[in-house]
This record gives structure tokens, sequence and C-alpha cells, in this order.
């Protein structure tokens, strides 16, 4: 946990799912710069005045901390991520807010129907923002004051021209602890160009057919909405997974975790029609990915054997609940590398795992996941191999009575 403290008063603030190994905030100086911002009242037409400004949205804030020190103007915040929203919620509540302060919205669902202040906390994934900011476009007017902020490493130049080509003038403001703003002004000329050039929907969902080198993926369709990792082409260490995972699974309760575009799933879908599938992943772009994809290759007869949550990896199903666990791990949370978030997957499979029930990861070899699955399941051994990418697969045993 930690102590934010801004102009709009000090908060505890903690990421989701807390851990006290985890040494990583749940805000940066990104978020303090803009929150002191805020507070100056120095937006581009003269002060800011937050309490009279209308309808305030955040788009894209990490762990809530935006939201949370706002909550007395009752913001709406736009998140791709459960977790997000999770960590939001929580630090809402230490706070002491009332539960409806803030307006949770996902990515998938409608903004605000007016904005008058928009700030966009810029996020990792250019297509998320391209995507995000078509879809804010329309509910921005000429008075809206726009404001974004990131890391100067976050803050490229394609950001910026993606402001300027679809909301109107932008220029940045000086670094501060390496963090920067986006100072944009609405052009309604400007707005109206853009969203009448863009194509149905952005251009998202993409689509693209996998060749005969992907495996039990071959000839599949993969749907990838905006932000989605490699959405134009099949990531190599995806296509490497495909060659080696087991598709005959006997009617198996198959996990597709952290599903992406849910192409594996997908895969075992289609090799074994009996099987039960359920694509779980923290990213609501990412699930709507994977029920796209399953939709687009699985005849209709079958769409009831398959099942797609959003949240915190398997905390949400029973343990002992599945026979086999496919997972590609992450080993970044924003910009920062950690292995937090493959150690929960990990744990959390073993918990989900019938004893017999199998895991199975594909993850770049120098991440050494082989240890932390034998210190976890008792065993680890290598389905597949090649210099840069290895498969790894761990049992859960039977849990032998302790002697008396």
């Amino acid at each position: 946990m930690n102590r934010l403290t801004t102009p709009f008063g000090s908060y505890e603030l903690t990421r989701f799912p807390a851990d006290p190994r985890d040494r990583l905030r749940a805000w940066d100086a990104a978020d303090e710069y803009l929150l002191r911002h805020l507070d100056a009242g120095t937006g581009e037409r003269g002060p800011v005045d937050l309490a009279g400004a209308g309808q305030i949205t955040v788009f894209g804030d990490r762990w809530g901390a935006l939201a949370t020190a706002l909550a007395a103007y009752r913001p709406a915040q736009i998140t791709d991520s459960a977790l997000t929203r999770a960590a939001t919620e929580a630090n809402l509540a230490r706070a002491g807010a009332a539960a409806d302060a803030v307006t949770l919205l996902t990515t998938q669902e409608a903004p605000p129907q007016r904005i008058d202040v928009l700030l966009v906390r810029v996020p990792k994934s250019l297509a998320l923002l391209e995507d995000q900011l078509l879809r804010l476009a329309p509910h921005v007017h000429a008075g809206t004051v726009v404001v974004g902020t990131g890391m100067v490493k976050e803050i490229h130049t394609s950001t910026l021209n993606l402001f300027e080509r679809i909301l109107g003038p932008t220029r940045t403001s000086l670094a501060e602890k390496k963090a920067r703003l986006i100072f944009c002004t609405p052009d309604p000329a400007v707005i109206a160009a853009a969203t009448s050039a863009a194509p149905a929907g952005g251009g998202w969902p993409m689509t693209y057919e996998l060749d005969r080198d992907a495996g039990s993926g071959a000839g599949l369709t993969a749907v990838n909405h905006a932000g989605i990792f490699c959405a134009d082409r099949l990531d190599v260490g995806t296509r490497f997974f495909l060659q080696s995972i087991p598709t005959n699974t006997d009617g198996a309760r198959v996990v597709d975790l952290g599903c992406g575009n849910g192409i594996v799933g997908t895969a075992v879908a289609v090799a074994d029609p009996d099987a039960e599938v359920v694509f779980a992943d923290e990213s609501y772009q990412a699930v709507a990915s994977a029920r796209a994809t399953y939709e687009a290759n699985v005849r209709h007869g079958r769409r009831d054997r398959a099942e797609f949550l959003v949240g915190d990896g398997l905390s949400m199903l029973p343990a002992g609940s599945v026979d086999l666990v496919l997972c590609n791990p992450p080993f970044h949370s924003h910009q920062a590398t950690t292995d937090a978030t493959a150690l929960r997957m990990f744990a959390q499979s073993r918990r989900a795992l019938r004893p017999g029930g199998e895991l199975w990861i594909v993850a770049n070899r120098h991440l050494g996941y082989h240890t932390h699955l034998r210190r976890l399941f008792g065993n680890s051994e290598v389905a597949a191999s090649e210099p840069r990418f290895v498969v790894l697969r761990a049992v859960k045993r039977e849990q032998r009575p302790r002697p008396m």
C-alpha cells in the first residue's frame, strides 16, 4: 500500500490484487503531475473549475488513483482492465467515497453522452488509444478541456499525432519527474473529419487467418479488438504453443488463461467439439476478442460449450473444477517488468485444477519458470523447446494425507 498526497487529499492506494510482495506503486509521477495541474486551474482556455465543469471522464486510469482523487467531482472512469476496476472500487472504499461516486465503464461500453473534461492516462497500446479517442470524439465539444498524461517514455510523436488528428491542436508540457502532460484543444471540424473518415468501428476488430505453420490453429480465423497483443498477426510464442499443446482432450474442461484473442482455446474447441472451454482474461477487449474468435470458428451447435470470464484469472472458478489450463503468461504490468502476474496465474491454476489436471505454459526460456512450477506443483517437464521459447507442463498430484 502506498500513500498518494495530492491537492485534493491524501489517499492510501493499492494495486489489485493486493500482494505484499508486489513493490510496484498504484500511481506514478504522471498521475501526480495531472492532479497538480488540475488544482492549479490552468486550462488551455482559462481556469478549470472542476466543481462546475460538468461531466469529467477519465480514460486509462491505471489503478484508480485519478478517479479516487477526483471522486468528489463524480467522474466517469473508462478502463479495459477488470483489475483496474477492482482496484478503483477498493481504493474508493478505503477513501470513504460513496459507492456511486465514480461511474465505472469499460472500453466496450458507450461513454458518457457529453464530456466536458476529458483526462487521458496514455495507455501502452497506441491502437487502444486511437480506438478510444475515436469512440470519445463524438461526445467531446469545442469547450471540452482535454488533458493527457504519461511518463516521457510513453509519449511519442505518434501519440501526439493521434490527439491532433482525432480531436484538434495538441502540444505538450515541459517534463517534471520524467512525466509530461498533453494539452489538446478540440476542434469540431477536426473531430467531424476524423470520425467520418474512420472505417466502421475505427477499423476494429481486425481479422486474419492463421497459416499452415500455426499447428492446431492452422486455418482458423483470429479476431482482435484494439489493444490486443500482436493484433495483426500471430505472435511467435503463441505460434510455438499451438504447435505443442494437447488438443485431443476427450471432452475435458479446458481453460485458456490470459486468453488474449482466444485462439488457443478455440483451437482446442475445434479439435475436440466435446471439450468445454473457459476463456479468462483481465481485459475486456481481450475477452470480447476471444468470444468473436470462438464464434468465427465454432459451429453454432457447440457454442454452449464455451464460457467467457473477465476478472482476476481463475479466482472466479471453484477449486478442483478444471482438467487442463493453457497459458501464455505476461511478464509486464503496464510498463513495468514483473513476474508477479505469471506466478499468480500458476498458483490459481493449481487451485483450479483437479488432481491429475495439467498446466501447460509457453514462455521465454530465460524467465526460468520451471523453478517456480517445481516449487508449486512438485514437478515440471519440458514439453517442447526451441532456442527462444519453451513449453512447460506441470501436473497437479494427489495430495497425500499427512501422517498422524
